[in-house]
């Protein structure tokens, strides 16, 4: 993992705002999100290994995931790139879920927070500037 410096650090603005703004760069929510915190994430490279994730913490209300609209406040964090290695293919040992019949067939990462190079690091600095310069405030 490694932290960009940016111009939205620490900005405070409407969750919709902040949501509607980072859409527009291809952000999205996920499921990285809980009722007082939570990420925008943008991926970097065709296999999605690469990641550009901006956090934030709500100030005032609560979100409730991608709805329409919310009265939640939101201050952003510290952007940062990250890089996820995978297993390739299904995992032969997977266990059935407690909870359902559903199987997890995928293997857990070889490492969740693998050495990113420094041409990912640029490419995220660089759209981040574009995601800046385009902020309205």
């Amino acid at each position: 993992m490694k932290t960009i410096s940016s111009s939205l650090e620490q900005v405070k603005e409407s969750f919709d705002s902040v949501r509607d703004h980072l859409h527009e760069f291809e952000f999205t929510l996920g499921g990285n999100w809980d009722y007082d915190h939570g990420y925008f994430d943008r991926y970097l490279d065709e296999a999605h290994k690469v990641w550009l994730r901006i956090p934030f913490q709500v100030v005032t209300g609560r979100i409730e995931g991608d709805t329409e609209a919310t009265d939640a406040i939101v201050e952003v964090g510290t952007p940062f790139v990250l890089k996820h290695v995978y297993n390739e293919g299904l995992d032969h040992e997977a266990e059935a879920e407690t909870y359902g019949a559903m199987v997890d067939q995928f293997q857990a990462p070889l490492d969740p927070d693998a050495q990113v190079e420094d041409k990912w690091v640029k490419e995220a600095a660089g759209l981040l500037k574009k995601v800046e310069q385009a902020w309205i405030h």
